[in-house]
C-alpha cells in the first residue's frame, strides 16, 4: 500500500446539502497513486485521531482527489470550516480499493447515504454499463445525482420518506435488477444493514463479484492498531481483518455478517 502524508491545498469547497460538504484538494502524487473505494485520512487542529473520508472523485491529469463528507461530531465539524486556499493534512491514499473489470458489461453501484461518493469513481469508469441506486432518508439530503447522470450511468434514487424518487430502500430496485440477471458485478457502501441485504440478494442470484466497501471507526488508518476489525470467512476458517488496511471493501461473501 503506497501512500503518503502532507499539507495539501483545497482548490475548491462546496456545500451539496444540510451539513454536507465536498472539497477538491490538489495534490499530484496521491491522485496518480489513487483507486476507487480507497480513502483519506485527515488531521485537524489539536484532535488526536484523524478522521476517515472516503474518496469521491479522481482526477489524475489534473492532480486532485474530490472528497465529499457529513459532519457528524466535532472532528468533521471542524473540517468544514477549512475553506478554498486553506491547506488540508492527509494521509493517503489508503485501504483497499474495488475490483474493476473493464470487460463488465453490467454492473450495479449502490450507495447509502454518506456511503453514496465513493460509488461515482466506478460510475465515471463503467459509465452507460452501470445502474447506479441511491438511497437518503429525504430530499433534502439526495447528493450527486448530476454527478452519477454526467457519467453516462442509469440513476435510479430512492428516499426513505418518499419525498424524491422511488419511496423505500435501495434493496428495493436492486432485488428487481438482480433477478433479471445478466449482472456481472455489484458494488456497494453504505449502511450495514443496507450492505447485508444487498450481499445476501447477490448470492442469491449468483452474480459473479459482489464487493462492499464496510463504514467502521479507524484510528491509525495503516492497520497499526485493531481499532477497526472485521471478522471474515475464507476457506472455511474465520478470523479478524483490518477494514482499514485488509478493507474497506472486501468481496461480501467473505464477510461474517
Amino acid at each position: 500500500m503506497k501512500y503518503t502524508q502532507g499539507q495539501y491545498p483545497i482548490i475548491g469547497k462546496t456545500t451539496l446539502a444540510r451539513e454536507m460538504y465536498s472539497f477538491v484538494i490538489l495534490c499530484p502524487e496521491v491522485a496518480e497513486a489513487a483507486e476507487p473505494g480507497q480513502f483519506v485520512h485527515i488531521r485537524i487542529g489539536s484532535f488526536t485521531l484523524r478522521r476517515p473520508i472516503s474518496i469521491c472523485e479522481i482526477d489524475k491529469a489534473k492532480g486532485t482527489l474530490r472528497i465529499v463528507f457529513e459532519v457528524r461530531g466535532k472532528g468533521t465539524e471542524e473540517i468544514a470550516r477549512l475553506n478554498k486556499g486553506d491547506l488540508i493534512d492527509m494521509l493517503a491514499p489508503l485501504g483497499h480499493g474495488f475490483t474493476v473489470n473493464p470487460d463488465c458489461k453490467k454492473v450495479i453501484l449502490i450507495g447509502g447515504g454518506i456511503g453514496t461518493p465513493p460509488m461515482l469513481p466506478l460510475a465515471q469508469i463503467y459509465g452507460e454499463k452501470a445502474t447506479v441506486i441511491t438511497g437518503f432518508r429525504s430530499a433534502n439530503a439526495v447528493i450527486l445525482q448530476d454527478d452519477f447522470k454526467k457519467t453516462g450511468a442509469e440513476t435510479i434514487l430512492c428516499t426513505d420518506d418518499g419525498t424524491m424518487g422511488i419511496a423505500g430502500f435501495v434493496t428495493q430496485p436492486f432485488e428487481t435488477l438482480v433477478t433479471m440477471g445478466d449482472i456481472d458485478a455489484v458494488y456497494a457502501c453504505g449502511p450495514m444493514p443496507m450492505l447485508k441485504g444487498i450481499a445476501k440478494l447477490a448470492k442469491i442470484s449468483q452474480v459473479p463479484l459482489c464487493e462492499v466497501s464496510l463504514e467502521e471507526r479507524m484510528a491509525c488508518g495503516v492497520g497499526a492498531c485493531l481499532g477497526c476489525a472485521c471478522k471474515v470467512k475464507r476457506n472455511d476458517e474465520e478470523y479478524f481483518l483490518h477494514v482499514c488496511k485488509n478493507g474497506p471493501v472486501f468481496n461480501a461473501e467473505e464477510v461474517v455478517w
